[in-house]
């Protein structure tokens, strides 16, 4: 086989690998292989879990905010967590929990949809064989 042909089969190969594999937004600590979960106050979120458009979860809070948990600014020289900015960092034992019903809602508001799948349609103008 000359080396052309295995890197074409090579191509090919991934190609044929990753075309099943579509992009979809998993939200939610319990999300299942290849479904969307959605944020509600019966999912279980892990401290600073991060949601697109929502920001992350503190768990302590059980609410979504723009910046990681005990995040610190150096030039205010403090660190943000809960919604405020405090001297000293947050110190909880809770790093696993259920948001507010309210919370819930409002991250699942702000997530964007996207639904993409595959690489498009078989009949397009672009091939690799030549």
């Amino acid at each position: 086989m000359k080396r052309s042909s295995q890197i074409r089969l090579c191509l090919l190969g991934g190609l044929i690998a990753g075309s099943g594999s579509g992009c979809t937004p998993r939200a939610g600590a319990a999300a299942n292989a290849g479904e969307e979960t959605r944020i509600s106050a019966e999912s279980y979120d892990p401290n600073d879990h991060y949601v697109a458009g929502a920001g992350y979860y503190h768990a302590p809070f059980r609410a979504f905010f723009p910046y990681r948990y005990n995040h610190y600014d150096a030039q205010r020289r403090e660190y943000f967590f809960g919604g405020q900015w405090a001297a000293q960092p947050c110190q909880s034992v809770v790093n696993l929990s259920a948001p507010t019903p309210e919370a819930a809602a409002a991250a699942e508001a702000a997530r964007p949809v996207i639904t993409r799948h595959g690489f498009g349609g078989t009949g397009g103008s672009h091939h690799i064989w030549s």
